[in-house]
């Protein structure tokens, strides 16, 4: 009975230290070049990835497992002038992670390259984003050449949100996050099939961790 008693409790000791370790290990990414929201064609169904290119060769990783890390130096301030309201109060602190890459910054970007043409009608998909949590709102957008905002997604004025990629689309925008902390982003890719069917990746969440 006494060895039996040890048994049990020797078991229960390995659960609760199995419960306790992570399932995984996590890959964070401070700077580099990575597709945040990588969607590909794969058989005949969408995928929803990260493709991270700050390794040689770059690999694909599924967003649960990175976690994509904004760094101080992505640090500024809201520009003055009503277009970029959305960001808040001009002179604010927000944390961006830009369209044009920067040293020791992390480059998200979009890509639809992996769809193959004919695939899906119109050769274009939708990407949705689904939810963000986090201590304030997350927005994308880009700049043109004069400064002028252009806002792709932003959680300050309601989620979900819907932008429409042709395939063999690779773009950047700004990432912007309004306060530091952790946040978690969810996105979507869906599309029609050229025979008419529905497809989607499902939802995908990243992870975002802003330095103060």
């Amino acid at each position: 009975m006494k060895a039996r008693v040890l048994a049990g409790a020797a078991t229960a000791a390995v659960l609760t230290m199995l419960q306790v370790l992570p399932a995984h290990a996590l890959t964070t990414i401070s700077q580099g070049h990575v597709d945040a929201v990588d969607v590909d064609w794969t058989g005949s169904a969408l995928t929803l990835d990260l493709r991270d290119a700050t390794v040689n060769p770059a690999v694909d990783r599924a967003p649960a497992d990175v976690v994509l890390n904004a760094v101080s130096a992505s640090k500024t301030t809201v520009p003055s002038g009503s277009a970029y309201a959305f960001l808040g109060t001009a002179g604010s602190p927000v944390w961006i992670l830009p369209q044009t890459q920067a040293s020791n910054i992390v480059w998200p970007g979009i890509n639809t390259e992996g769809v193959p043409s004919g695939a899906l009608q119109g050769n274009n998909l939708s990407v949705k984003l689904v939810s963000v949590t986090g201590p304030a709102h997350v927005s994308l957008f880009t700049t043109n050449s004069f400064g002028t905002p252009t806002v792709w997604y932003d959680s300050g004025n309601g989620l979900p949100d819907t932008r429409t990629f042709a395939i063999n689309t690779h773009a950047h925008a700004n990432w912007a996050f309004e306060a530091a902390g952790t946040y978690t982003v969810t996105f979507e890719a869906t599309g029609t099939t050229a025979a008419g069917a529905a497809v989607t990746t499902g939802q995908k969440t990243y992870t975002f961790t802003v330095q103060p």
